[in-house]
C-alpha cells in the first residue's frame, strides 16, 4: 500500500520517467505537451471534486505511448503506465483508475462518443483537449502533419467525419482537414466549466486562423 506521504515522491518520479521517455520527440506528443496537459489538469481539477493524485498521474502518463506513434496499438499506453505504477507500488485501485483514463483519453473520430466514466477522467480529457486547440493546437497539428508526411492542405482531399475509430485511425487527410475532423469539434466536448470557458477563446483563435489561411490560399491579402 502506498502511503499518503509518498504521493509527492510518486509524482516526481513519474515526471522524471515521462520526461526521459518523451523529451525531444517531434510529433507534438513530447514531454512539453505532457507538461502543459499536467498543468491544465491541475488548473481544471482544482475547480472540481476530484482526486488530484489520480488526475496528475493520468495527465503525466496519458501519452507515454500514444497509439498514433505505435502502429495503432491502443493497449501499449495503459500497459506501460501500469508497469510503471506497479513498480512504484501504487495502490491497485489508483493504478486501475489511471489506466482506464489513459485507455479512453484519445479522440477517436467525430462520430465516436468518448467514454470517460469518472470526474477525474473528464478533467484529464479536458486538459488534453485544451492543448489540441488554440495557438498551441495550431502549432501541434502542423508538427504532427509534418512528422507523418501529410500535406498542409489539398483541396482535392475532402473532410471526413469518421464514424468509427478504425476509420479515424486510418485517415490520411491533410493537416487543415484535421481542424474540421477534430479540433473544431473539441469545444463542445469539454466536460468542466473551467475548460469550457478556456475552450471558447481558443476555438475563436482557430476560426480566425482558418479564415486568414484560406484568404492567403486564394491569393488575397
Amino acid at each position: 500500500m502506498i502511503l499518503i506521504t509518498n504521493k509527492s515522491f510518486v509524482l516526481e518520479e513519474t515526471k522524471k520517467y515521462v520526461r526521459d521517455k518523451l523529451e525531444g520527440e517531434g510529433s507534438g506528443h513530447d514531454w512539453w505537451h505532457v507538461y502543459r496537459v499536467w498543468k491544465n489538469a491541475v488548473h481544471v481539477g482544482k475547480g472540481e471534486k476530484v482526486d488530484l493524485f489520480v488526475v496528475q498521474l493520468a495527465a503525466l502518463l496519458h501519452d507515454i505511448a500514444d497509439w498514433k506513434l505505435h502502429n495503432g496499438d491502443e493497449s501499449i499506453g495503459p500497459k506501460l503506465a501500469r508497469e510503471w505504477l506497479e513498480e512504484l507500488r501504487v495502490e491497485k485501485d489508483v493504478v486501475s483508475h489511471v489506466c482506464e483514463i489513459i485507455k479512453n483519453v484519445s479522440f477517436k473520430g467525430a462520430g465516436v462518443k468518448h467514454k470517460m466514466k469518472t470526474k477525474e477522467g473528464m478533467v484529464v480529457w479536458d486538459a488534453d483537449k485544451l492543448d489540441a486547440i488554440g495557438a498551441m493546437g495550431i502549432a501541434r497539428v502542423f508538427a504532427y502533419g509534418g512528422h507523418m508526411d501529410r500535406e498542409i492542405y489539398n483541396p482535392d482531399i475532402k473532410v471526413i467525419m469518421h464514424k468509427s475509430f478504425e476509420e479515424y485511425k486510418n485517415s490520411k487527410g491533410s493537416s487543415i482537414n484535421h481542424f474540421y475532423e477534430k479540433l473544431l469539434l473539441l469545444k463542445d466536448l469539454m466536460n468542466t466549466k473551467t475548460a469550457k470557458k478556456i475552450a471558447e477563446r481558443r476555438h475563436k483563435f482557430m476560426e480566425n486562423f482558418l479564415e486568414r489561411f484560406f484568404k492567403e490560399w486564394n491569393g488575397k491579402d
